[in-house]
């Protein structure tokens, strides 16, 4: 079944209730095809709207959707109701595929180049600020990991995947100000982790 799927978004990509896509995911999980085919009409669009707006390339989309929606596939039974909606954990996975594409073509354009000048040598500036970097983002890490599950989906719809409060709330079928209240209030608990301004 998997082999076969679509990889360019059809149908109206609306967003069904949350408790029918659960247990859609329920019975992705036990293997059923259908079920799939029922789940992918409902998160196809949404994927390969959030994977292009990363990618920026028709092509590389519709290969990470496909890899998504496999993904999804593979892995319904680590779905969990309780942390999130069905939509919110399919397209946290597709952003997470799409950025780890734009690196990983990023990466093979930067060997190509630096072999292209055979200057393999690296300046410890740039040793320097990588480390940096790893060590910001290991942080920032942690950091959403003590938001409460609802801040931390809210957050990165949000400031990752490029949602508006709109979209955000419609994802996580919640009111646009309690998202607002999220959001503000998993902002304020990253910039005290953070210790941003202090």
């Amino acid at each position: 079944m998997v082999e076969g799927v679509r990889t360019s978004p059809r149908g109206s990509g609306g967003i069904g209730t949350g408790s029918a896509e659960a247990s859609l995911m329920q019975r992705v999980a036990a293997g059923d095809e259908q079920a799939f085919a029922d789940l992918y009409d409902v998160v196809a669009g949404p994927v390969w709207g959030v994977v292009n707006r990363v990618v920026r390339n028709g092509t590389f989309a519709e290969e990470v959707t496909q890899e998504v929606l496999v993904e999804v596939w593979r892995t319904a039974a680590r779905f969990k109701p309780g942390k999130g909606s069905t939509l919110a954990w399919v397209l946290t996975i597709a952003h997470r595929r799409a950025v780890d594409r734009v690196r990983s073509h990023q990466a093979a354009l930067d060997r190509d180049d630096r072999a292209g000048r055979l200057d393999f040598r690296r300046p410890f500036d740039e040793v320097a600020e990588s480390t940096i970097t790893n060590l910001e983002q290991q942080r920032v890490r942690q950091c959403l990991s003590a938001l409460t599950d609802l801040q931390r989906e809210s957050v990165v719809l949000a400031y990752y995947n490029g949602y508006t409060y709109p979209e955000v709330a419609e994802v996580l079928k919640t009111a646009p100000g309690t998202v607002k209240t999220r959001i503000r209030d998993g902002l304020i608990r990253l910039r005290d982790c953070l210790g941003v301004g202090q």
